[in-house]
C-alpha cells in the first residue's frame, strides 16, 4: 500500500517534468508545437511506465494545459483561435491518455506476470519439500510449517478426514476451527475471503477430497491456492500408498523369512533328531552289540548333540545381535591373537584343508571385542572349508586400508555368483546350487555381518564361480 507522502512526492514530480519541459522550450529552445507535444508525450509515457495511470491521466490533463497555453496561439492564454490547433490539443490529450492506457496494461502485465513466476517458483520450492518426508503423521505436522515459511503466511492448518485430525503450524491458535475446516472437507467446496485475509481450501485427489487446508494471512492467487492444496493432498497420497506399499513388503518379507526358516531348522533339527533316535533304538533294541559297535553310535549321538546344540547357539547369538543386546567390551587387541584361537576351535574341520596365515610383521593392534571376533573368523574358516574341495588351501591375511584393519578368508572353492553376491548376507540364506550338498542354516554369514557391524566395520565378498571366494572384514584402529 502506498504512503499519502510516497503520493505527494510522485505528483509534486510530474508538475515539475512538465513545468521543466515547457519552461525550458518555450524560454530558450522555442522548438515547433509538434516538438513540443512529443516531449510532453514522451515524459507522459515515462510516467505512466514508472508510477502507473494514476499519475499519467493528470499529468495529461497539465501537459495539454501547458501546451494550449504557451505554444498555441493566442499564446498566453487557454483559448485556442484556430480549429486546426483544437484537432492537435485533443489529438494530443487523445494520444498522451490512450499511451499511457497501453503504458499502464503492459505494466501491469509485467507485475503479473513476474507475480506468477514467483508462485510458480514457491510451488515448485514447496513441492520438493513435500517429497523429503515418506512417513504420514510426520507430513502432516511439517506440511502447516512449510506452507507458513514457503508462502509467507501467517497461520496454516491441515485437516485429514481420514484421521478426522488437524494439524497446524501455530499449536495454541485456533483462529481456523476444526468444524470449518471439516465441514469443507466434506463438501469440497473452497472458501476464499480476501479481505478477510483467510481462505480454506479442499485437498482433493481427482474429484475425491481426503481434507482441507486452511490459510490466514496475505493469500496468494487462487490459482497457486488451488495448486497448493493439489500438492498437498498428493503427498500425501503418495505417503500414504508409500507406507501402505513397506507394509506389504514387510509381510511379504516376513513370511519369506518364516518360510526359510521353517524350512531351515525343520530340515536342520531334523537331522540330527533322526540320527539320535535311531542310535538310541540302536541301543535298546540289540543287547549283544559289541563295545566297538556302541561307541559308534554313542559318538554319533554325542556329535548329533553337538550339532544341535550349536544350531541352538546360532539362533540365540542371531536374536542376540538382532536385538541389539550384546554389549561388547571393546580394546586393543592383535588380530594374530584372534586369528590363532579361531585356527584352534575349528581344528577339526580344517583337518583336510592346509591353511595359510599372510601377516605383515609389524601390524597395529585394531579396537575389538575378541570373543566376538573370534566367531566372526570360525564362521569364515568354516564357510571356507565347507564350500571347498578337500586338499584345497585356506589363506587368512591380514592389512591397513583407509585407516581400518582389513581382515581376509580366501578358498579356492566353487565361488559365488553375481547374483547370489548381494544376497549371501542375508538370514537363512544358502547358495542355490549348495542347499541339498551342504548342511547349514543360512545364519553363519548374517552372524558374522552383525558382529562386523557391531564393531563399526564393514564385510564384503568378491569371487569368481569356479576360482573360490575372498571374504574380507574391517575393524577401526585401537587409537
Amino acid at each position: 500500500m502506498q504512503s499519502p507522502f510516497t503520493a505527494i512526492l510522485r505528483g509534486a514530480a510530474c508538475v515539475a517534468l512538465v513545468c521543466l519541459i515547457v519552461f525550458t522550450y518555450y524560454r530558450f529552445l522555442h522548438p515547433n508545437p509538434t516538438t513540443v507535444a512529443l516531449t510532453l508525450l514522451l515524459g507522459i509515457l515515462m510516467v505512466a511506465a514508472s508510477w502507473g495511470l494514476r499519475y499519467a491521466i493528470p499529468t495529461s490533463v497539465l501537459a495539454a494545459l501547458g501546451f494550449n497555453y504557451f505554444f498555441l496561439p493566442p499564446v498566453g492564454t487557454l483559448t485556442i483561435a484556430d480549429t486546426q490547433n483544437w484537432v492537435a490539443l485533443f489529438a494530443f490529450l487523445f494520444t498522451s491518455v490512450v499511451a499511457s492506457q497501453l503504458s499502464e496494461r503492459a505494466r501491469r502485465q509485467a507485475r503479473e506476470a513476474h507475480r506468477r513466476r514467483y508462485e510458480v517458483e514457491t510451488l515448485y520450492l514447496f513441492s520438493q519439500q513435500l517429497l523429503v518426508t515418506e512417513n504420514v503423521v510426520a507430513l502432516l505436522k511439517q506440511i502447516p510449517q512449510m506452507v507458513t515459511e514457503t508462502f509467507g503466511i501467517r497461520e496454516a492448518a491441515i485437516y485429514l478426514a481420514g484421521k478426522d485430525q488437524v494439524y497446524r503450524s501455530v499449536a495454541e491458535r485456533e483462529d481456523l476451527p476444526v468444524e470449518q475446516l471439516r465441514d469443507l472437507a466434506l463438501r469440497g467446496e473452497a472458501v476464499i475471503d480476501r479481505p478477510g485475509e483467510k481462505s480454506i481450501v479442499p485437498l482433493r485427489v481427482g474429484v475425491r477430497s481426503v481434507g482441507a487446508l486452511g490459510l490466514r494471512g496475505e493469500l496468494p492467487s487462487n490459482e497457486t491456492l488451488e495448486a497448493m492444496a493439489g500438492l498437498a493432498a498428493i503427498a500425501i497420497e503418495r505417503v500414504d500408498a508409500l507406507e501402505n506399499l513397506a507394509r506389504t513388503e514387510a509381510g511379504r518379507e516376513s513370511e519369506r523369512l518364516r518360510s526359510a526358516l521353517l524350512d531351515s531348522v525343520t530340515h536342520e533339527f531334523r537331522t540330527p533328531l533322526t540320527g539320535i533316535k535311531a542310535s538310541v533304538t540302536a541301543l535298546r533294541a540289540d543287547g549283544h552289540l559289541g563295545s566297538e559297535q556302541r561307541q559308534e553310535l554313542l559318538t554319533v549321538i554325542e556329535e548329533e548333540a553337538d550339532r544341535l546344540n550349536r544350531l541352538v547357539g546360532e539362533a540365540v547369538e542371531m536374536a542376540q545381535l538382532d536385538a541389539r543386546e550384546v554389549k561388547l567390551e571393546l580394546a586393543p587387541y592383535s588380530i594374530r591373537e584372534a586369528i590363532d584361537s579361531a585356527l584352534a576351535e575349528t581344528a577339526t574341520t580344517l583337518a583336510d584343508h592346509p591353511v595359510e596365515v599372510r601377516l605383515p610383521s609389524h601390524l597395529p593392534n585394531a579396537l575389538m571385542d575378541i570373543a566376538w571376533v573370534r566367531k566372526v573368523l570360525q564362521h569364515l574358516l568354516e564357510n571356507a572349508a565347507k564350500y571347498s574341495s578337500a586338499g584345497a588351501p585356506i589363506f587368512v591375511s591380514s592389512e591397513v586400508k583407509s585407516g581400518c584393519l582389513v581382515t581376509s578368508v580366501a578358498d579356492r572353492g566353487i565361488g559365488v555368483s553375481d547374483l547370489e553376491r548381494s544376497l549371501i548376507f542375508d538370514k537363512f540364506y544358502r547358495g542355490q546350487g549348495q542347499r541339498q550338498r551342504i548342511h547349514g542354516t543360512g545364519m553363519g554369514l548374517a552372524i558374522v555381518k552383525a558382529i562386523v557391524e557391531a564393531h563399526g566395520g564393514t564385510i564384503e565378498v568378491t569371487s569368481q564361480l569356479g576360482h573360490g571366494s575372498v571374504f574380507s572384514f574391517s575393524l577401526p584402529l585401537a587409537p
